[in-house]
């Protein structure tokens, strides 16, 4: 007799922790976020026809018979992506990718096969486009190689058989939002489908070794569409960044377990595809205006790279009876903090004023030793005296006005000389990191009333 197939049923999963509820509340029961929780239809899978039990399963080996040694990385033939990466590709690797629609997610992944195809064999999976329109733009970005196959398929059960039969060096699924696992009763794209493909996918490129960068669409709200759970499966999680009014995009890594976190690289958009931006800083401080007040150059770390970025501050009278505090770029919780302080500890008043900061070139400035520049472009737009064309600057305030140490102090002096700068105002805590620089002058101060006095 025949086994009698389960209906689907009805569950309430919520997209940031992936608890499941019998009802519709909202707010989540397990970790308490609110308009989380959606419906999902699920029919429980078939061990047999599950596209992964095709693949077989590991055994446990002995800890001492693993070998250490580290190997050797799968370099991308640009030199950013592989900064970002923690210096190229691990084998068995699952790299997501998510970014804004248009921004440059599947043609960063086209161009990168062209470096890869040289060598490797390479599998580009889209759930998306039609093997004609891939075909047009690989030809507009140069993209060819006996070594690259295309395969134009959105269920999950084919894409991996495919896997499993032609053990590619180099897997790219674009994009999950649109894979289909058939034993799932809910439509692609759910919280469901993009959960179970993204597990089973990593399950997969584990093992067969196959290192496989995914694509993910995001939300409003910037964030991977899908549950959060998701970005926990992977190994690599990359956000691409950037104006739709600006040639410039920022990958930006939030999470990588073989290498550093908040790294970043930076791409031009251009005719012929993405071109790299070797010189960041450089980048970032073109166009800058000299001799005009409210604007002070900031010292900062992304990763490992030092970078050099525009704050721009203006102050003027409110007519309202709350003044505006606005930023862009900065924690706006930081402002206020830092404004307090410039209040209480070294007298100038912002009570009655508007307040604006803004970090050029889409920057986020997120650590404390964008501090000490903030207060600098804060002063001398409230004193209407200019920083200075030279004239660069790091580090963290504390809630006495004193300027606390900030780490890679070396780093961001040898980034400001680089670029000609010719002073850098630093905390005197950090003096001791740096060595002796002939063609720059460091100057250490202890509260933010001698930074500015250094200015004069």
């Amino acid at each position: 007799m025949a086994a009698k197939t389960k209906a689907p049923k009805t569950v309430f999963i919520c997209s940031e922790c992936g608890a499941q509820s019998a009802r519709w509340s909202g707010q989540c029961t397990s970790c308490g976020a609110w308009n989380t929780i959606s419906e999902e239809l699920i029919a429980a899978p078939s061990a047999s026809a599950s596209p992964v039990a095709k693949v077989g399963g590991a055994a446990p080996r002995k800890m001492d018979d693993i070998a250490t040694h580290e190997e050797a990385r799968i370099t991308t033939g640009m030199g950013e992506l592989d900064r970002v990466l923690g210096g190229g590709i691990v084998r068995g690797g699952v790299m997501l990718i998510g970014g804004a629609p248009g921004i440059g997610k599947s043609t960063l992944l086209l161009q990168i096969c062209a470096n890869l195809s040289r060598e490797l064999r390479v599998l580009y999976v889209s759930g998306e486009e039609s093997a004609r329109q891939i075909k047009l733009r690989a030809e507009r970005l140069g993209v060819s190689g006996d070594n690259l196959s295309l395969l134009c398929e959105n269920d999950l059960g084919t894409v991996l058989s495919w896997m499993q039969s032609e053990k590619p060096d180099v897997a790219i699924i674009d994009s999950i939002q649109t894979m289909n696992m058939a034993e799932l009763a809910s439509a692609p794209g759910s919280l469901t489908q993009v959960r179970e493909c993204t597990a089973a996918i990593t399950r997969v490129a584990k093992m067969l070794d196959v290192p496989t960068f995914v694509v993910g669409h995001v939300n409003k709200d910037g964030a991977i569409a899908g549950p959060r759970v998701m970005e926990h499966i992977v190994d690599c999680v990359m956000y691409f960044e950037g104006d739709r009014h600006s040639n410039y995009r920022m990958l930006r890594c939030a999470k990588n377990r073989y290498g550093a976190t908040d790294e970043i690289g930076m791409f031009e958009m251009r005719d012929d595809g993405l071109a790299e931006v070797e010189n960041p800083s450089l980048t970032l401080l073109s166009g800058r205006p000299t001799d005009v007040s409210g604007i002070c150059v900031a010292c900062t770390m992304e990763g490992t790279r030092p970078l050099l970025a525009e704050v721009q501050g203006l102050v003027t009278a409110s007519a309202l009876s709350n003044p505006r505090r606005m930023t862009t770029g900065f924690d706006n919780n930081r402002l206020w903090l830092l404004l307090a302080v410039l209040e209480k500890r070294a007298g100038y008043f912002f009570s009655n004023l508007d307040t604006y900061i803004n970090v050029v070139g889409g920057l986020e400035l997120d650590e404390p030793a964008a501090d000490l520049p903030v207060a600098l472009a804060l002063m001398t737009g409230l004193r209407d005296k200019p920083v200075g064309e030279g004239v660069a600057a790091f580090g963290e305030i504390g809630l006495a006005g004193e300027l606390r140490s900030v780490n890679n102090a070396e780093a961001r002096v040898a980034e400001a000389a680089r670029l000609g700068f010719t002073t850098v105002i630093v905390p005197h805590a950090c003096l001791k990191q740096i060595r002796p620089h002939s063609d720059i002058r460091v100057v250490g101060v202890n509260t933010v009333n001698e930074a500015f006095d250094a200015l004069l």
